[in-house]
């Protein structure tokens, strides 16, 4: 057995540390969540309409699920410590980079495509890293480490608040750029995958554990992968659309002041990061089919009261938005821990980086729809209409999601 150290400690204790660590940068690249608080900011200073100030958000969403989708494939052979830093550099030179942007089409360049790159560079080497390393509950302690991309928006919302509000909002993202290139690299430099022999426990290393083994060719003829791919692109669908457009909901239909707004979303990012430990747990001990059906419940039931919010409905807008945000948080947990109970660990990072081209599908569509709506009726109202009618098929795909052997 090998007893090789991490952080000075035995392996099967020093692994615990990995989540820490994951939980901090995820927390940094999870900023993106609070991408509705530069919307109307952005508005004003370029003078350009909800759809287009929706853009960058977009495009970030798209390279990040991109990046993630072909970086899956080499994080093995290159390993997760340079897989972190060279995207946490990324990260932070795109949100630098911003700072000195003269139009939305700059910052699209800047932010959606390099910083999102850098996101999607990054974010399956923690994951990749914790799976091999939590066997036993990987649901579980993927959960916990995705909950800092959701708790990002907590820190994240009211500093980004406070930095337009102080000095601007290009300012705002260099700052935010350089904490995040400090941050991100500096903790990828501990990353590293188990070797053969471990000192792990016994039955993290018994075969009789792991999923039937499938690759990437065989995915494609799995019916499961099918019916996850469609559940995760829903799921995101309206999760990024309702994120994306938390603070100017707020601020048009319940008349908060942006400020307050911004202090809303910290509430939201609080749920955001438990839903992904919550669903992870519940994936782990129940099954992703049941883990799907609660989700797409709850934002069925959340959407409806919605339709009928005013003026000073505050308890309705919390009580909704946070069910949603907790709902996408669970959706990151879900599909991650779905793919490797389904196809196994062996080809995970490949797997996942192919279920997670479902994330960019609903970003894509959610900013979309979002936009068109409210330019289209004048009011991010209508936005609830739609996301009843994918919620229903949302259940009824969620029946189909169970394991399939080839």
């Amino acid at each position: 057995m090998n007893d090789s150290k991490i952080f000075g400690l035995p392996s099967h204790i020093g692994r615990w540390i990995f989540i820490p660590f994951g939980t901090l940068i995820f927390l940094c690249m999870g900023t993106i969540y609070s991408w509705s608080i530069f919307k109307k900011p952005m508005e004003e200073l370029f003078n350009i309409n909800a759809t287009q100030s929706g853009l960058p958000y977009m495009v970030f969403l798209i390279f990040y699920t991109l990046a993630m989708a072909l970086t899956g494939q080499i994080i093995e052979r290159i390993g997760p410590k340079l897989i972190i830093v060279l995207g946490g550099i990324l990260v932070g030179q795109g949100w630098i980079l911003s700072s000195y942007t003269q139009n939305i089409y700059q910052i699209i360049i800047t932010y959606g495509v390099i910083a999102g790159s850098g996101v999607g560079i990054v974010y399956g080497a923690p994951m990749l890293v914790i799976t091999k390393w939590f066997r036993d509950k990987k649901g579980l302690a993927l959960g916990w480490v995705l909950m800092g991309f959701g708790l990002s928006p907590f820190i994240t919302a009211p500093l980004a608040r406070y930095f337009i509000e102080q000095y601007g909002l290009m300012e705002s993202f260099r700052y935010l750029g350089i904490v995040f290139l400090i941050i991100i690299p500096t903790l990828g430099l501990g990353f590293r995958l188990p070797e053969g022999g471990e000192n792990l426990p016994k039955n993290l290393n018994n075969p009789e554990d792991l999923s039937q083994e499938i690759g990437a060719k065989e995915l494609f003829k799995n019916p499961s992968f099918y019916s996850l791919w469609i559940c995760f692109t829903l799921g995101t669908f309206i999760g990024l659309m309702i994120v994306g457009i938390t603070s100017p909901i707020g601020e048009e239909i319940i008349r908060l002041n942006p400020s307050r707004a911004a202090t809303f979303m910290s509430i939201f990012a609080i749920f955001n990061a438990l839903g992904r430990p919550f669903f992870g747990w519940f994936t782990d001990k129940i099954n992703p089919k049941n883990s799907a059906l609660l989700s797409f419940s709850l934002m069925l039931l959340s959407s409806i009261p919605m339709l009928f919010a005013k003026e000073d409905s505050i308890l309705i807008y919390i009580v909704s938005f946070s069910i949603f945000w907790m709902n996408l948080g669970g959706w990151l947990a879900i599909a991650p821990a779905a793919t490797a109970l389904f196809f196994g660990d062996r080809y995970y990072s490949i797997n996942y980086g192919i279920v997670f081209t479902a994330y960019g599908i609903g970003a894509v569509l959610g900013t979309l729809l979002s936009g068109m709506l409210k330019s289209t009726f004048g009011s991010y109202r209508y936005v609830f209409y739609p996301i009843i009618f994918i919620s229903l098929i949302g259940v009824a795909t969620s029946r189909k999601l169970v394991k399939n052997d080839i």
